[in-house]
C-alpha cells in the first residue's frame, strides 16, 4: 500500500509541515493511486495533473521557506491535494455538472467554497463525477459514466456526490467537496464508509455552486474521520457578501474536546426506526447509540410527526426550483447547442439531445407544480408543510442536543436496481430529506457493516449552526471505534 494515500488528511499536512515527503511527492502519489483506480471506479470527470504538480512545486517552496525561517504562518493546508464535486467551479477548470449540455463549460472563476480551500493552500487534483446537476442518489444519472463503490464494484456509491465519496474512500484523495440538496454528501458517506457533513443552510457559500434546488443546496466535505472534516468545515464556512442567502454568522470555531460527552443528551427519532429497514442498519445505529451512552451521552426518544410527508414535499419543492434554475441551460448562453430553423427550436432540440432522461422527469415535475392552477395546491400547499417540518426539528432540539438515526434504509444497492423505478430510488432518500427541508445540519460517519461487507452510517442532526455538537459527538465515537479506519480491499489489490 503506497504510503502517502493511505494518511489521513491530518496526518498528510503533518508530513508536508515536518518534511517527511514533500507536495509533489504526495500528488503523485494520488495521481498514481487514481491511474491504478480510475478504470474500475470512474470517480472522477477531469483531472488536472499538469496544473496539481506545478502547484505542488510552489507549495513546496513555501514549505521549505517556512521550515527554514519558521517565522512567516503558512496556510493550514499547504500543499494538500483535495478532489472537487463537478458542480463546483475552479477557474480555468471544465465544470460539467455531470451533464452534456456543460461538457464545453470552462469558469472563469471559482466557488467561494473551493476559493476558501485555495487560499488554505489546496491543491485541486480534478473535478469527481456525479448525477447530472446533483439529480439522483446513485452517480447512475451522470452524463458520462457509472461510478462504482470501492467496497463493491456491483454496488452503487451513493449520490449525488458518488465520485468525491468514492474517491476519498478509495484513497484517491484525501478529503473533497460535496453538495447535498437531499441527502448527496450524507448517503453517499455512509455507501462509502466514510465521514461527511452537510452545513445549515447558508452556513456555506452556494456562489459557484450550479444550482440544484437554491433553498435546499448545500456545499459540505467528505474525509476519512469526523475531524478532518470538521477542519475544512471550519476553513469554508462563513459569510459571503455574493451570496444572498449566505448568514451574516462568526466564522467556526471547532473544539472537539476529547471523548467525554457527559451531559450531551441524544434524540432517537421513532419516525427513522421503520418497518422494511435492513436489520445490519439499524443493528449497527443502535449499537452506535449505546456507545455514545458509554461516553456519557443520555438518551432519550423524539418525535417528528411529520417526517413522512418530506418525500412529496421534497420532491415538488426541489424540482420546481430546478424546473426555473435549468431554464439559462439553453443552447444559447452555454455551448454546445443542436442548430436549428428557430431560436425555440434550438431550444428543444440542445434540451432534448442533451439532458438526461432524470433531469427531464424533475424539471416537467416542476414545472407542473409551477404552473397555473396547480401552484397553490401543489407547490404551495408543500412550502407549508415544510415549515411544520422545520417545527418538528425546533421542538425536539428544545429537549435534545442533536438527534441520532440512519442514514438510508440500506446499504449500497446494486447498480441498475432501481434504473426503471424511479420512485424506489427517491424512497433511498427518505432519512436524509427531512434535514435539508428544514435547514438543519448533518454529519455522517461509518458505524459498522452488513454481511456482504458493505458500510453502515449513522446521521447525527444539530439544530441551526450546531455542527460544533456533531463534531464533537461524532469525534468522540472515532476515539473509541475503528470503522473509519478501515478500507476497501480494492485498495490492497490495486498494488498486488
Amino acid at each position: 500500500m503506497n504510503t502517502i494515500t493511505g494518511l489521513t488528511l491530518s496526518q498528510l499536512v503533518h508530513g508536508l509541515r515536518t518534511g517527511d515527503f514533500s507536495s509533489r511527492e504526495a500528488v503523485q502519489a494520488y495521481l498514481e493511486q487514481i491511474e491504478r483506480l480510475e478504470p474500475n471506479l470512474h470517480a472522477f470527470i477531469s483531472l488536472a495533473p499538469e496544473q496539481a504538480l506545478a502547484q505542488a512545486d510552489i507549495a513546496d517552496s513555501r514549505l521549505a521557506a517556512w521550515r527554514k525561517s519558521g517565522e512567516n504562518p503558512i496556510p493550514p493546508l499547504l500543499g494538500v491535494p483535495m478532489a472537487i464535486k463537478d458542480v463546483l467551479c475552479v477557474a480555468g477548470l471544465r465544470c460539467t455538472a455531470g451533464s452534456r449540455i456543460l461538457e464545453n463549460f470552462i469558469p472563469p472563476f471559482s466557488a467561494t467554497a473551493v476559493e476558501r480551500l485555495l487560499e488554505a493552500g489546496i491543491i485541486v487534483l480534478g473535478k469527481t463525477n456525479t448525477d447530472e446537476f446533483a439529480m439522483g442518489s446513485s452517480t447512475e444519472n451522470s452524463g458520462y459514466w457509472v461510478t462504482h463503490n470501492p467496497w463493491n464494484l456491483e454496488r452503487v456509491p451513493g449520490g449525488s456526490s458518488g465520485g468525491s465519496a468514492a474517491a476519498v474512500a478509495a484513497d484517491m484523495a484525501p478529503a473533497a467537496l460535496g453538495s447535498d440538496t437531499g441527502g448527496s454528501i450524507r448517503q453517499p458517506a455512509a455507501f462509502c464508509g466514510i465521514s461527511g457533513i452537510k452545513p445549515t443552510y447558508g452556513r456555506v457559500s452556494r456562489y459557484g455552486l450550479i444550482a440544484y434546488g437554491s433553498s435546499l443546496d448545500c456545499v459540505g466535505a467528505f474525509a476519512r474521520q469526523v475531524s478532518d472534516v470538521a477542519l475544512i468545515y471550519s476553513l469554508i464556512a462563513g459569510h459571503d457578501e455574493r451570496d444572498a442567502t449566505s448568514m451574516d454568522y462568526p466564522k467556526p470555531q471547532v473544539n472537539l474536546n476529547g471523548k467525554d460527552l457527559k451531559g450531551l443528551r441524544v434524540g432517537i427519532p421513532d419516525e427513522y426506526f421503520i418497518a422494511g429497514i435492513q436489520a445490519e442498519v439499524e443493528a449497527s445505529v443502535r449499537e452506535a447509540i449505546q456507545v455514545l451512552q458509554t461516553l456519557g451521552a443520555a438518551v432519550e426518544r423524539v418525535s417528528l410527526p411529520h417526517t413522512e410527508y418530506a418525500l412529496p414535499v421534497y420532491y415538488l419543492i426541489a424540482p420546481a426550483e430546478a424546473s426555473a434554475n435549468l431554464a439559462r441551460f439553453d443552447g444559447i448562453r452555454y455551448e454546445p447547442r443542436s442548430e436549428a430553423e428557430s431560436m425555440w427550436g434550438v431550444f428543444y432540440r440542445t434540451r432534448g439531445e442533451r439532458f438526461g432522461a432524470e433531469v427531464k422527469r424533475r424539471i416537467m415535475l416542476g414545472t407542473y407544480a409551477l404552473s397555473a392552477g396547480y401552484y397553490d395546491a401543489y407547490y404551495g400547499q408543500a412550502q407549508k408543510v415544510r415549515t411544520l417540518i422545520k417545527t418538528d426539528f425546533e421542538q425536539a432540539f428544545e429537549k435534545v442536543d442533536l438527534i441520532a438515526a440512519p442514514v438510508a434504509p440500506s446499504t449500497a444497492f446494486p447498480i441498475g436496481r432501481h434504473s426503471d423505478d424511479p420512485l424506489a430510488m427517491y424512497l433511498e432518500d427518505i432519512f436524509t430529506l427531512p434535514a435539508n427541508l428544514a435547514g438543519v445540519p448533518g454529519l455522517v460517519f461509518p458505524v459498522g457493516f452488513d454481511a456482504n461487507g458493505l458500510p453502515v452510517g449513522m446521521q447525527l442532526m444539530g439544530p441551526h449552526f450546531g455542527e460544533d455538537i456533531l463534531f464533537k459527538a461524532g469525534h468522540a465515537y472515532q476515539q473509541v471505534t475503528d470503522w473509519h479506519q478501515r478500507k476497501p480491499p480494492l485498495i490492497d489489490k490495486a498494488f498486488t
